[in-house]
């Protein structure tokens, strides 16, 4: 064992410490962020607005800060991207972190000089409560990746600005530069598959030991890596490999395909980072969740998912919330968003302590017909099938049909690329929307009630999802391809790859 992981064990235990005290006392921390960010913000434009000098408690907040989301809060946002200061927190961000939007186009996310280093803090904790639960710190002392976007900033009104990946790689702590890999000119490729490549020459010799990213983006560079290296599986060009770290989309499709093309069932660490905050990690292989960031500058609300859409929806923060319910996620945060809609859908599957998993986006549903399917659901009828019937997918997609040809009832169009396809695909669709009836009971009634046909599946070519994300601008980085939508205008682009 090396310096560096005989050295993170303790440090791990002391983390571990501070993390039990998070653990116990999640709900007096969430009134004490409460307090703390009201305070601080109230004499920005936002806070005189909403009369933040008035407000001591909970209730005081919802009358007077309505729900927004990016959209909605964008005339402050606007003001804060010219260089305006003390718009929505004190003085000017830190960054802006560049995002794309579905609806608004480029959005850009104010960090602050507080927010900042709470995302730094979670990540390094991620790894640190691993190290306390499992006592494997060897990684500390190999090679880590992290696939990220290029940490080049161009500035705005003055400010830094930039992918968030490409941010936070400005940040990571001195210990681990000499580790991490890529090298930064390689970092700095704009091009995805250009960069790709260039990282697979880079380090197909090191001694890989921790590799991070979003699970499509890594099963790339894990595809390059073999093609490179005639066929190797990755325990083979990396036998030190022993830590996948991920985000940013579930890694339950991915993890079977993953899982292959590495070798083993790899230790894994999920992990819910955002441009508005850093939500949540998993802190042990053993238990299932994402432990909530409770006192890391965000104040957390949730609205029932059945709600969301009405006038008045109900609006609770952590001591109401109930378990195996699905939220919508409100944030509040040390960077200046008020009430903000962050768009994710959340359940929470701990108490004791409060652990979450996410479930979805808020607008990324089926309800053509009144289902209101979510992500949740389809992702796990899918599965549970697929790993039944030892079938590989890649990637995939769902919408509505609503005007099949004449005669024929309305079904949900599943776009799939299979890596290993169904022997039987009439009994695969079958079984998986025989799954999906079980998960979903408005969706149950609509097939029983011939309303809806069953699914429709439609396979698609080798590299479809690559292509299409290629055509839009969103190949790699943190984007990710959208699992349902409730209009066809994936649909229709997926049309031409159907095999």
């Amino acid at each position: 064992m090396g310096f560096k992981a005989a050295l993170s064990k303790p440090f791990a235990a002391i983390v571990n410490g501070r993390l039990n005290k998070l653990r116990k006392n999640a709900v007096a921390l969430q009134q004490k962020t409460f307090q703390q960010l009201i305070h601080k913000a109230k004499d920005t434009a936002f806070g005189a607005d909403h009369h933040f000098g008035q407000i001591s408690t909970y209730d005081d907040f919802k009358r007077t800060v309505p729900v927004r989301d990016y959209e909605q809060l964008r005339p402050y946002i606007d003001r804060v991207t010219k260089g305006e200061e003390n718009v929505l927190w004190p003085g000017k961000p830190a960054y802006l972190s560049k995002t794309s939007g579905t609806t608004s186009g480029v959005k850009y996310i104010p960090i602050s000089k507080e927010s900042m280093p709470e995302h730094i803090k979670a990540a390094r904790n991620a790894l640190l409560s691993y190290i306390h639960e499992t006592g494997n710190a060897d990684f500390v002392d190999g090679k880590l990746i992290f696939l990220q976007g290029s940490p080049v900033l161009d500035t705005k009104a003055g400010i830094s600005t930039g992918r968030l990946s490409g941010i936070v790689a400005h940040h990571v702590p001195a210990y681990l530069q000499k580790n991490r890999m890529p090298s930064y000119n390689v970092n700095c490729i704009d091009d995805w598959e250009q960069k790709v490549d260039a990282i697979v020459e880079e380090t197909k010799n090191q001694d890989m030991r921790l590799i991070s990213g979003i699970p499509p983006w890594c099963q790339m560079y894990f595809d390059r890596l073999s093609t490179v290296t005639s066929g190797k599986k990755i325990k083979d060009i990396f036998p030190n490999f022993k830590l996948f770290v991920h985000g940013g989309v579930n890694y339950e499709p991915y993890r079977a395909r993953m899982e292959e093309s590495i070798g083993f069932k790899i230790d894994s660490i999920e992990t819910y980072p955002a441009s508005e905050g850093f939500i949540a990690f998993q802190d042990s292989q053993k238990e299932k969740g994402l432990l909530l960031m409770v006192d890391s500058g965000i104040f957390y609300e949730f609205i029932p998912t059945d709600e969301y859409f009405n006038e008045n929806p109900t609006r609770i923060s952590l001591k109401d919330i109930e378990l195996d319910k699905n939220y919508a996620l409100i944030l509040n945060t040390s960077a200046g968003l008020w009430g903000y809609s962050l768009g994710d859908t959340i359940k929470f599957v701990s108490k004791d302590p409060y652990k979450i998993v996410v479930t979805g986006r808020i607008k990324h549903y089926i309800s053509a017909f009144g289902e209101h399917v979510i992500g949740e659901e389809v992702e796990q009828a899918l599965m549970s099938v697929a790993n039944q019937q030892g079938v590989d997918v890649i990637e995939f997609t769902v919408a509505p049909q609503v005007n099949p040809p004449q005669g024929q009832l309305p079904y949900h169009e599943w776009f799939i690329e299979f890596g290993t396809p169904p022997k039987d695909p009439e009994a695969f669709a079958l079984a998986v929307d025989e799954a999906l009836q079980k998960k979903n009971i408005y969706y149950f009634d609509l097939i029983e009630g011939n309303i809806l046909r069953p699914l429709v599946i439609q396979s698609l070519k080798k590299d479809t999802f690559i292509k299409y994300m290629r055509s839009q601008g969103k190949l790699g980085g943190q984007n990710k391809v959208p699992r349902l939508a409730n209009d066809r205008k994936i649909a229709d682009e997926l049309i031409g790859y159907i095999v």
